[in-house]
């Protein structure tokens, strides 16, 4: 820990919520569209067994109002109504020019003193959120914040007529995921690692698979385009950021990865699961997932993950929860170690 933190006031991540819409998809939605596709072969875009996709009309903020109710129900109105800072991180924003901020402050009623919308963060968002969140409450006067990751991608996106026949239109699914950070020491925030990698930052294209411009009229479905080149490249870094910003961490925090009582990550495939958890030496059963359920969630895939953990009696409250995540194909990485304490 940095020396010049432990005169600043701890922040505690004192609940999470979530929110998954409709009735689940199964996979065989995709495989009737599915054409001969070798990068189907590639272990990036092996399906889960199903996901959720958001509907043609619901919001992103309609998610978001969805997601709180826990929360309002667990703290009551009054906690939730006087929020003071409102990080939102929304993947497929439902207006180009505008986050949805100030529209989720409006549905909620609430006037938060400070409101970001933040886009970059990709898959760990979340901890970016808790990141910046923490980052007010330490320096100013404000007491609470609310932190929202919305997934809404892949019904509207993963579902269009040339894009459902893709590899990789079956991986992703939508929901969103909040968390509810406070000003004291009930469930404190022990350490946060966010790095940025701007040599990466290039390496995810979306585009239309035409010289078209994905707000020009015209032919051709936008989607995050990939070369077996690039899977290979986001594929390695991916094994290699999120064991490194993980056991930063738990070094500033004098715990040993295999001692991390539960680690949950964002969840782009069961292979970086599984390399994720063997390099911090735990046993799958610490490190739970939601991928063959929702799968890929991005951003949404921490508090969504830990909302069922904590709902389920599986988080042990005193224990040390540990988040990673890396975003995009790798341009940027962040870590964060809880001691949880969350209602249920």
């Amino acid at each position: 820990m940095n020396p010049s933190a432990a005169a600043l006031p701890p922040v505690s991540l004192v609940d999470v919520a979530s929110y998954l819409p409709g009735e689940p998809v199964g996979t065989d939605y995709f495989t009737q569209f599915a054409r001969s596709d070798r990068m189907a072969k590639n272990v990036m875009f092996r399906a889960p067994k199903s996901r959720h996709h958001v509907a043609r009309d619901e919001t992103a903020v309609d998610m978001v109002e969805r997601a709180v109710a826990p929360l309002i129900e667990r703290h009551g109105a009054d906690l939730i109504a006087n929020v003071d800072v409102l990080i939102t991180h929304t993947q497929l924003p439902d207006n180009p020019v505008l986050g949805c901020g100030p529209e989720v402050a409006r549905r909620l009623d609430i006037r938060p003193t400070f409101v970001y919308d933040l886009h970059n963060g990709g898959c760990a968002a979340f901890v970016h959120m808790m990141a910046m969140a923490r980052m007010v409450l330490q320096t100013t006067d404000a007491r609470t914040a609310l932190i929202v990751a919305t997934q809404n991608s892949a019904g509207p996106v993963f579902t269009q007529t040339e894009i459902r026949q893709l590899a990789q239109a079956p991986v992703p699914g939508d929901g969103c995921g909040v968390g509810l950070l406070v000003k004291d020491d009930s469930a404190p925030i022990l350490d946060l690692e966010c790095r940025t990698y701007p040599e990466f930052a290039g390496d995810m294209d979306f585009s239309t698979n035409s010289a078209r411009k994905y707000w020009e009229p015209g032919a051709g479905q936008a989607c995050v385009s990939f070369t077996e080149s690039k899977v290979t490249k986001v594929f390695a870094r991916g094994n290699r950021l999120v064991p490194e910003v993980a056991l930063a961490v738990c070094d500033r925090i004098g715990v040993k990865g295999r001692d991390v009582d539960t680690f949950v990550t964002n969840q782009p495939n069961r292979l970086f699961l599984r390399n994720w958890h063997d390099a911090l030496e735990l046993p799958a059963e610490r490190h739970p997932d939601s991928f063959d359920s929702c799968g890929n969630l991005f951003a949404a895939a921490i508090p969504v993950t830990l909302d069922a953990e904590n709902r389920a009696g599986r988080l042990r409250n005193g224990s040390t929860v540990l988040m990673a995540a890396f975003a995009h194909a790798g341009d940027f990485a962040g870590a964060a170690a809880v001691r949880w304490g969350a209602a249920r």
